[in-house]
């Protein structure tokens, strides 16, 4: 059994930055992802990325502002926010996932981060 736990999220202003990091507990893990929801709205995914680092992913809405990395020694995996907007404003949440074209979640979720831009 994996266990996720994330860190990292706090309240921002407009246009500042926070890190995000999320580490893996079990075994190691493969593909990793990022997910946030907002309230009143669908969990959806933000970025992912594989073991071997080879493969990133982004939604268009953070692309070019949210870079995912990982340490694989460390089975941590981060998410770098900059130029962060009140949009971005969600709970954050770490996952397993897998690619298959696209990135797909497992079951997998950790407890989530908040995170809270201000205008």
């Amino acid at each position: 059994q994996v266990q996720l736990v994330e860190s990292g999220g706090g309240l921002v202003q407009a246009g500042g930055s926070l890190r995000l990091s999320c580490k893996a507990s079990g075994r190691t893990v493969s593909v990793m992802g990022w997910f946030r929801q907002a309230p009143g709205k669908e969990r959806e995914f933000v970025a992912g990325i594989t073991y071997s680092r080879t493969m990133t992913s982004y939604a268009d809405s953070v692309k070019d502002r949210f870079t995912i990395s990982r340490d694989n020694a460390k089975n941590t995996v981060w998410l770098q926010m900059n130029s962060l907007k009140p949009e971005d404003t969600a709970v954050y949440y770490c996952n397993l996932g897998y690619y298959s074209g696209s990135y797909y979640p497992r079951d997998s979720w950790g407890q989530g981060t908040q995170v809270t831009v201000s205008s």
